[in-house]
């Protein structure tokens, strides 16, 4: 089955009124723009055809914002490649994959990607302003989208329904420089709690990196409402919640080997360590996941580590 196409998907007249949305879900809107670009270029690295469709004057008068910002933007198209790369190995291992988007913002993946069955989780205002532009009927794979105030509502008791031994991929995309370490360490502690079989796939930034490299993006976002507050130990609450990192890619790297020029990296690095240590996608398990793996034959590296492509 081929990816799918988003024309006359959901559409639906502009809003009179941009959606009331939070400010961290205002931020969606940044990532979603500059998705739409890349698929209209070319050569797109990313292809998301489905992003202008929530790209309302809202959303273009937030990602007019960022235009500007190409390293950051750059990246965020590699980011999202990434994880599409990763979750496409995955599901091509168990096309009944059940792969869950937490803060799913404007993703499009189950629209995009064969195989899955999906679950979608994100503000209410934000689920539903996307049900509009894009209803989850239309997928061409089994989509549940979840609404749930994060603030206010138990992530527990929204994914206490789809608990269970299935195979899960949880991705938290664009998520953990907003949290606390303490809040992530509980979110992954009640993923334990519920699925035993599942990885988490998940970008992890350094304050050190956003400090460095993405000073504008942070004061930017700052004026949205929104706050980065990512820390220098990213990966240690999946440590003390009983995770252990299965593979981890440098953003910066995959983003030089999309456009094939990976060749630069190691000479880069020399004089940029922390672009590249600072930012990566990272894959992690807890240990009741190597007896599904070996059982599956789930790949326990990432795509990139399998095929070459680029």
């Amino acid at each position: 089955m081929a990816e799918q196409r988003p024309d006359n998907i959901g559409r639906h007249e502009q809003p009179h009124h941009p959606p009331a949305v939070k400010p961290i879900s205002n931020t969606a809107f940044y990532c979603c723009g500059i998705r739409m670009r890349d698929a209209e270029t070319p050569h797109p690295i990313c292809g998301d055809r489905f992003a202008k469709l929530f790209m309302n004057d809202h959303g273009m008068e937030i990602f007019s914002r960022f235009t500007d910002e190409r390293g950051p933007n750059v990246s965020n198209v590699a980011r999202a490649r990434y994880i599409d790369d990763l979750l496409r190995t995955r599901l091509t291992a168990n096309p009944e994959l059940k792969v869950v988007l937490i803060g799913c913002g404007f993703d499009s993946r189950a629209f995009r990607l064969k195989g899955g069955s999906w679950i979608e989780l994100d503000e209410p205002q934000l689920i539903a302003y996307k049900n509009e532009r894009l209803p989850a009927a239309k997928a061409p794979n089994p989509l549940r989208r979840i609404a749930i105030d994060f603030e206010e509502e138990s992530l527990q008791e929204k994914l206490q329904p789809h608990a269970g031994a299935a195979l899960t991929v949880f991705v938290l995309e664009g998520v953990t420089m907003y949290i606390t370490a303490e809040s992530l360490r509980l979110t992954l502690e009640i993923l334990r709690s519920l699925f035993r079989n599942h990885q988490v796939i998940a970008d992890l930034m350094t304050h050190g990196f956003i400090n460095t490299y993405g000073g504008t993006i942070k004061r930017i976002i700052a004026q949205l409402g929104a706050e980065m507050i990512p820390s220098n130990q990213p990966a240690l609450p999946f440590e003390q919640a009983g995770y252990r990192q299965v593979s981890s890619r440098e953003i910066a790297s995959a983003a030089l080997g999309y456009r094939s020029l990976e060749w630069l990296a190691p000479i880069l690095r020399l004089f940029f360590g922390a672009l590249f240590s600072g930012y990566t996608v990272r894959v992690f398990e807890p240990p009741s996941m190597v007896v599904a793996r070996d059982r599956i034959e789930l790949p326990t590296r990432g795509f990139s580590d399998r095929c070459r492509w680029f």
